[in-house]
């Protein structure tokens, strides 16, 4: 693969507007497919904002009305904002894409940063991203006094996170000792060039997701390195811990076609 170059777009007082960096994204993905650039990686934080991916249902969005930017990516809706780092990679693929292949080496490199601030994370199957897993179901507390076998998130398909309180927030999965995502994934691949990217919360407000369903997920919630870590950190830290891990998975890659079985 190529070399990976990495462009720091802004953090803090300088964090970069979601749609201003949008922009910015297809700017680059067309000089990317026209062979003007090498694969590039932005990475920035962005003022709070909610983003939703094509898979959202109107179920999974704020009830209060705060503004939702729908979005090409896949994915439903999540939040971005201050103290979580966002990368969009954009890496010119083999046609046609292994997408699974792309999504499974981002995980591999924010798991490795993880591991390297002494968090272990892993995969769940059927749900991208990266996660800190809870305790077995039947170690786990009971919520507002009732058994877990009566769980209303997993019994009652009607029942709404958002308006049920701290009990079921997801920024209190930790407490209730729960699966949670500490970096959720989310891309687009176009003319078989990579857009969007990861989100890796380092130290952000999580109450932000309490608004949301965030990625859809009902019985799983959030979290970030401080609350895991039991301390503070800063984005300063991690940024070039994730920017080597990223660099070393991205380009030493065995990139492959997907392989497509014949019709029989």
């Amino acid at each position: 693969m190529s070399e990976l170059r990495f462009v720091r777009l802004g953090f803090g007082e300088e964090a970069v507007e979601y749609q201003e960096a949008w922009q910015r994204q297809r700017e680059i993905h067309a000089a990317r497919f026209a062979d003007e650039i090498p694969d590039t990686c932005l990475l920035l934080e962005h003022p709070p904002v909610y983003t939703a991916g094509r898979r959202t249902e109107d179920s999974e969005r704020p009830l209060d009305g705060t503004p939702v930017i729908d979005v090409d990516r896949g994915g439903k809706i999540t939040w971005h904002g201050p103290g979580q780092l966002v990368g969009y990679p954009i890496l010119k693929l083999p046609r046609p894409v292994d997408v699974v292949a792309h999504v499974r080496r981002l995980e591999d490199a924010l798991i490795r940063t993880c591991a390297e601030f002494g968090v272990e994370t892993s995969r769940v199957e059927g749900r991208s991203g990266v996660w800190v897993l809870g305790d077995p179901v039947e170690a786990r507390p009971a919520i507002g006094g009732l058994s877990l076998d009566f769980d209303p998130r997993l019994r009652d398909d009607e029942f709404d996170p958002r308006l049920h309180g701290p009990e079921y927030a997801p920024s209190n999965a930790g407490q209730r000792r729960e699966d949670r995502k500490l970096a959720a994934i989310g891309i687009r691949i176009a003319k078989g060039v990579s857009m969007h990217g990861f989100a890796l919360n380092v130290n952000p407000d999580n109450t932000w997701y309490d608004r949301i369903v965030p990625c859809g997920i009902r019985d799983a919630g959030v979290a970030s390195l401080a609350d895991e870590l039991g301390r503070d950190i800063t984005i300063a830290e991690v940024l070039p811990v994730v920017e080597r891990h990223l660099r070393d998975v991205v380009e030493n890659a065995d990139l492959r076609p997907r392989t497509i079985e014949a019709a029989r």
